[in-house]
């Protein structure tokens, strides 16, 4: 309870306040950043700038919508007098700055105090007043939803519609509907949220029923000809910058290509990588014995969660062109599963 009292105090004095998220944001990046804005905007009378380095999925507008978010890439000055004049500043759903790109040397040098919120495993703390950290949560929006629940005494009325609308959407995309990492407090939190009126359908019908024609015919193309397992109970696919821009895909519709493999009985690990700017950008999903956080942080300069993690592939340090990429993941996967088969002996 120390850290909720201090986080009280640091939020209801403050004036201004930079919530940011990681690079490629997703469903609990977005959910959680714009959710922290509302509460604060409508709960402690400051001013609240939610913000992620680059672009979102389209698919996530909706809770986008109406919350003043800044897309850095898009507004690099306003991004940088945003964390340059708060007083406050609060990463979520991250366990590093490196994760914030173009922003971490903002987000350092700034004399505000800092705050981590976040679900993933072996936060680097070393610049925050105050940390929040859980890898039992399913998401950050369940953790974020207990800490607002605790800092209002339990009252979840407290909490702004908005808000809450925007909780359980970050936390339905990140345990993939209730598929992956669901505890009882993930439970829990919907059925209470439920209770006070959030309109499921409605999320669910902007997360998956609102897909485009190209995006179903890429990810058909990706399954039925770029699928392939180089290794037993390893899967990889690749999509270049030309496939992507062949396909005709827009932002964040490549997000749920990675765990359709992980339907078939004997893919135990899948791994998609996608070029983008220079480098490949890399999806690791993998089933319960399979440690997904191990492949991305011991050969993809990442890390995450035990069955849920990401990375990349950096050109050239790790390989000499777009050209090497299926045969730098083919000996990525022999020598994750040798090490995997002698770490269990």
């Amino acid at each position: 309870m120390e850290n909720i009292s201090s986080l009280h105090t640091l939020l209801h004095t403050s004036r201004k306040v930079c919530i940011i998220s990681h690079t490629n944001p997703d469903g609990d990046a977005i959910g959680s950043i714009t959710a922290m804005a509302s509460y604060i905007s409508r709960r402690c009378g400051a001013d609240a700038v939610p913000m992620v380095p680059d672009r979102y999925p389209a698919n996530l507008s909706f809770i986008a919508r109406g919350s003043g978010i800044i897309v850095a890439s898009e507004h690099p000055q306003k991004a940088e007098d945003d964390i340059r004049t708060a007083d406050l500043i609060i990463v979520q759903d991250l366990n590093d700055l490196r994760r914030t790109e173009q922003l971490r040397p903002l987000i350092e040098a700034s004399p505000a105090p800092k705050v981590m919120i976040d679900h993933h495993l072996y936060p680097d703390t070393g610049h925050f007043k105050l940390v929040f950290s859980d890898p039992e949560r399913s998401s950050t929006c369940e953790l974020l939803y207990f800490i607002l629940k605790d800092l209002e005494s339990g009252v979840i009325k407290r909490i702004p519609a908005a808000a809450r609308l925007r909780l359980m959407t970050g936390m339905t995309t990140d345990t993939n509907n209730f598929a992956n990492s669901t505890g009882p407090d993930t439970l829990k939190m919907a059925e209470e949220l439920l209770a006070l009126g959030v309109d499921r359908d409605y999320i669910l019908d902007h997360i998956y029923h609102s897909d485009r024609p190209e995006r179903l015919a890429a990810m058909a193309d990706m399954l039925s000809t770029h699928l392939t397992m180089p290794e037993k109970g390893i899967s990889c696919m690749v999509m270049t910058a030309d496939m992507y821009k062949k396909y005709r895909l827009k932002d964040g519709e490549t997000d749920s290509l990675v765990n359709f493999p992980l339907h078939i009985a004997k893919v135990k690990l899948s791994i998609f990588a996608r070029e983008e700017n220079g480098v490949f950008r890399v999806s690791i999903r993998s089933k319960k014995g399979w440690s997904a956080n191990r492949m991305a942080t011991e050969y993809f300069h990442g890390g995450g969660h035990e069955l849920a993690a990401g990375g990349k592939i950096l050109i050239p340090l790790d390989i000499d062109s777009a050209d090497d990429v299926h045969a730098y993941l083919k000996e990525v996967a022999a020598r994750f599963l040798r090490n995997r088969t002698s770490l269990s002996k």
